[in-house]
């Protein structure tokens, strides 16, 4: 059927899950990983769908590693990713708690910008954060970041307390710590955390010991069932504990200000946190659960959450009845998820909305498929092969006439598209 393999060179091409294309539908962003799933590939790069032409987008020098890369919605590109520790030692090697976010922007690109200032230091910075942040998601408007986040500070204490968190990056109020660290630095955006995790949930409560696979809201966020509209808005799976004691993954939402200002604002506890206590969302900042299902999320396969352009659905995978992988719905609003998909097969990667709300596209039955949100119907977009194309992404252009993905050739991932109809 209608594919096109974009990448041949004999290394591992990671297309991020979302925010992978240019504006203009026209480049792929990727990272490129020299030895299978290892996260020590040295540059971010782009291949364009149409003539194959790669570029290098940004080199990392000093013995860093880059990654996770994902491009800003509006022109110009501006380029997100994960850069690793320069110069790593003993004490201070790339890991989940040692990473930063960097943003390369055209036309220059010649140096990477620091999203996230780093204070680990007391007393902390409030705008700056203590450890590590990862998967840098712009809004629609490119006005701000999503991100995951583990603390080095509390990793130092004791790892059980380094909880993964989710947190936005605010641009136009950068942030200059004091540095008495050498591994301190300043930050282009005022980062905060705005989910809210314990490290002893309380069986069958909303408690929460880890928040992630985070997505926006609607292109403009979502209306609320008495009319009014939320305009920030992110949707998190949240670990709960059942009542037996068992993880239990659910669908949270946490409502964010709408005025900027309001984002450098402590709630009840420190936006910077403390020497034994994770930062802390801004005042207004709360979260709150969505989904009491009887299966939880799907942990498997691995997928984000992601919200339908206009705001009315957060799609997420589960188990139907049968315990086969089926893509479900539900509204910002709650109530009760709404099941899409009924393929006999099973739901196997992550997936994308398009631009007109009408579909999403991923991979079933070894194909990549465009799944009829309304119908329920799915189209086969690639020929079934014997191994699956890639779960980590599957992605539509922005323009909606494409959709990028990986399969595995040889030993290597490789970067294909194909047409969306």
């Amino acid at each position: 059927m209608n594919e096109k393999q974009l990448t041949t060179d004999a290394r591992g091409h990671q297309l991020t899950n979302i925010n992978v294309w240019t504006p203009d539908s026209q480049w792929l962003v990727y990272d490129v990983r020299p030895h299978g799933g290892s996260f020590t590939g040295s540059t971010i790069e782009r291949v364009n769908v149409k003539t194959g032409e790669t570029e290098v987008l940004y080199r990392a020098g000093e013995n860093a590693h880059v990654g996770v890369v994902t491009v800003s919605p509006v022109q110009p590109a501006r380029y997100a990713f994960i850069h690793g520790p320069e110069n790593p030692d003993a004490r201070w090697q790339y890991d989940f708690h040692h990473r930063r976010g960097v943003i390369v922007s055209e036309p220059q690109r010649a140096q990477a910008v620091t999203l996230d200032a780093m204070d680990i230091t007391a007393p902390f910075t409030p705008g700056a954060l203590r450890g590590g942040t990862h998967v840098h998601v712009f809004s629609p408007d490119g006005s701000r970041l999503s991100f995951t986040y583990n603390d080095h500070v509390l990793h130092e204490l004791n790892p059980a307390l380094d909880l993964r968190n989710v947190g936005v990056a605010l641009s136009g109020h950068p942030v200059m710590p004091p540095k008495h660290h050498p591994r301190e630095y300043d930050g282009s955006h005022f980062s905060v955390l705005v989910s809210e995790t314990t490290s002893h949930p309380r069986p069958g409560s909303d408690d929460i010991n880890r928040a992630y696979e985070e997505g926006w809201i609607g292109l403009e966020g979502y209306v609320k069932t008495g009319g009014s509209r939320q305009r920030w808005a992110l949707a998190f799976i949240g670990d709960t504990l059942s009542a037996s004691g068992e993880k239990h993954p659910e669908i949270f939402v946490v409502d964010l200000p709408e005025d900027d200002a309001d984002y450098l604002k402590a709630g009840g506890k420190p936006l910077q946190g403390t020497p034994d206590t994770l930062p802390a969302p801004p005042s207004g900042v709360k979260q709150r659960r969505i989904t009491f299902t009887e299966k939880g999320v799907a942990a498997q396969p691995r997928h984000w959450l992601r919200s339908s352009p206009d705001g009315s659905q957060i799609a997420f995978l589960m188990k139907d009845e049968k315990d086969v992988v089926q893509f479900w719905s539900v509204s910002p609003n709650g109530g009760k998820p709404v099941q899409i998909s009924h393929s006999a097969s099973g739901i196997q990667s992550a997936f994308s909305w398009s631009p007109d709300g009408k579909s999403v596209v991923l991979v079933c039955d070894n194909s990549v498929m465009r799944l009829d949100v309304e119908s329920g119907e799915m189209l086969r977009l690639t020929g079934r092969t014997e191994i699956a194309p890639c779960a980590d992404a599957v992605v539509y252009s922005p323009d909606g006439s494409q959709i990028a993905f990986m399969r595995q050739v040889g030993e290597f991932a490789q970067i294909f598209v194909t047409a969306s109809r």
